[in-house]
């Protein structure tokens, strides 16, 4: 592990090597941010998004927290999604879990978490709409790897729900919505291949916040 130094001196390395090759890069960087991506993902810090996705800094808008969660009552993941769908006009959300969560396996824990309670509620509310699929899967890494997917999708359909996301689609034909999972035994990614036309059409009978009768 590095010291706090070294950090500096990591910085100042990787900025002479930014530029050694392409003299203008921060001049670049810092002119416009418009990113077609925005990643949501878990706050562990062997996930990270640029790395993983073989992506620039300024070509991916990302937000993270523990469990890579969508809560509509969370101030900061909705400001995040509507400045990217509204201002940004990024063309894919996606959220992206993985295999060996801790906030997922901490919430399959029937124990009390203290300041962690309402927060990992969400996850533990994932397993109660899908206990019964979840439970019948005798290999408990098994269910905890399925609960990860399951989190994935529904923090989708959270994002689903907003209003941003349904009145740029209708408007524009985007955002599309993914979910994956990354795997930090193969270092890939898992694409869920959710069915996003069909998640909206389900969404719209309950959350429909456009002024139109249907989306398609």
């Amino acid at each position: 592990m590095p010291s706090y130094e070294q950090l500096f001196e990591n910085n100042r390395r990787w900025a002479a090597e930014k530029t050694k090759g392409d003299p203008q890069y921060f001049e670049r960087l810092s002119a416009e941010h418009n990113p077609d991506y925005l990643y949501i993902g878990c706050s562990d810090s062997r996930v990270p998004a640029n790395e993983i996705m073989g992506v620039e800094p300024g070509e991916v808008f990302v937000h993270r927290n523990v469990a890579n969660l969508v809560n509509n009552v969370d101030l900061n993941v909705m400001a995040v999604i509507n400045y990217a769908v509204r201002y940004l006009s990024v063309k894919h959300i996606i959220v992206c879990g993985h295999y060996g969560c801790q906030g997922v396996r901490a919430a399959m824990q029937p124990r009390d978490l203290g300041i962690l309670n309402p927060w990992l509620r969400n996850v533990r509310d994932v397993y109660r709409l899908h206990k019964a699929e979840l439970d019948a899967l005798a290999d408990q890494e098994a269910r905890y790897a399925r609960l990860v997917e399951l989190n994935v999708t529904e923090q989708c359909i959270s994002i689903i729900k907003t209003a941003a996301v349904q009145r740029s689609y209708v408007n524009g034909g985007f955002p599309t919505v993914h979910g994956w999972v990354f795997d930090m035994r193969t270092g890939h990614l898992k694409d869920l291949q959710l069915d996003f036309p069909q998640l909206l059409r389900g969404v719209q009978e309950v959350y429909n916040l456009t002024d139109k009768d249907t989306i398609f």
